[in-house]
């Protein structure tokens, strides 16, 4: 379901910028804006989980050494 909508830009400052109508709000504070040929594509910030975030960096090529990791002494409470 395509939704289409006349808009007008203005600027603020020295930048231009665009209000974008209460259909297409987007969550949050942050989105992510790219350009592809003349088009401009604005995208919501998805929340990522430490599992994508740990599953794009490049694995460790190294040894590490043996660690003396002895039991804790009891404590008597």
């Amino acid at each position: 379901m395509n939704h289409e909508r006349h808009v007008r830009l203005f600027r603020n400052g020295r930048n231009q910028a665009v209000r974008i109508p209460r259909e297409f709000e987007l969550p949050g504070e942050d989105a992510i804006l790219r350009k592809e040929g003349d088009r401009l594509i604005l995208e919501p910030v998805r929340k990522r989980s430490l599992l994508a975030l740990l599953a794009t960096l490049e694995p460790l090529d190294e040894d590490f050494p043996e660690i003396d990791d002895p039991p804790p002494e009891p404590v008597d409470l």
